[in-house]
């Protein structure tokens, strides 16, 4: 039922999917059972999204300041397609990796759920501002590396929430310092609920990456350095939320190297 949801094309039915297959699972709904052991085969031409907006490189994707109508819409709607995709990304987990605990699936599908809720926010306010989900350009690096670390289980679990979504906690007050300067208030309440679940997204991703080193007798500190090494991932900047990345499980070992911007040693919480 992930995998159907993540194969659904139009954001919003998509969204919906997700919230009702969540809803089934928080109540104990008797008519749905989690088979942990099921292998469930990847149909290809994953996620399903709309024919907009245009993927481009990230340098490609224009400036979004929010003093202007037009720039605040945009920002908005960059915001809006992280929020897309990470939903896509939670789906993912749940249908591809097979063979791990019940709680797994059922912190994913949370995460899912709750990706869904930001995301409908979000094109919510855009409607407000007279624009709608696929307007404006939007770059593809979460699902990218999301794509990347299909057949890595440990990998997935440290680059995209532990590393790329962690992101978000970082430029997330940023953005809001700027949404309210320019007035819009709503969008820094909505920026407020997403930031207080990411963190939660973020813990999980923590949790699941130390849970799966532990269990193939991986040193998660040097392992990281290494899946940095071979995957890439873009590089964090400051500044750094350091509050919320503590609050997701990130260890003062780490903050302290992310803000001593070493170029060449990546360690992990």
């Amino acid at each position: 039922m992930a995998l159907e949801a993540l194969c659904v094309t139009d954001p919003v039915r998509k969204a919906y999917a997700l919230q009702s297959l969540w809803a089934r699972l928080e109540a104990r709904d008797p008519g749905l059972r989690i088979d942990t052991e099921a292998v469930i085969a990847d149909p290809g031409d994953l996620p399903g999204r709309p024919e907009r907006p245009p993927l481009v490189p990230a340098v490609e994707v224009p400036q979004r300041s929010p003093f202007t109508p037009q720039g605040r819409a945009a920002l908005l709607h960059a915001i809006a397609h992280i929020e897309f995709n990470a939903q896509n990304l939670a789906a993912d987990a749940v249908f591809r990796f097979s063979g791990l605990p019940e709680a797994f699936y059922i912190d994913w599908m949370r995460v899912a759920a709750e990706e869904a809720k930001h995301y409908l926010l979000l094109a919510g306010h855009l409607a407000t501002l007279g624009h709608a989900y696929g307007d404006f350009p939007a770059h593809d690096g979460l699902w990218t590396m999301t794509w990347k670390t299909r057949e890595d289980f440990v990998a997935r679990m440290a680059l995209v929430p532990r590393t790329l979504e962690a992101r978000g906690l970082d430029a997330t007050p940023l953005i809001q310092a700027k949404l309210r300067r320019a007035g819009d208030l709503r969008a820094v309440e909505i920026l407020d609920v997403i930031l207080r679940e990411e963190i939660g997204h973020v813990a999980i991703g923590n949790h699941w990456y130390r849970w799966a080193c532990e269990r193939e007798g991986l040193e998660p500190v040097s392992h990281y350095r290494e899946l940095v090494r071979q995957y890439v991932p873009p590089r964090l900047r400051p500044p750094f939320n350091r509050q919320a990345r503590l609050d997701a499980g990130f260890s003062e070992t780490e903050l302290a190297w992310l803000e001593s911007g070493s170029p060449t040693d990546v360690p992990a919480p």
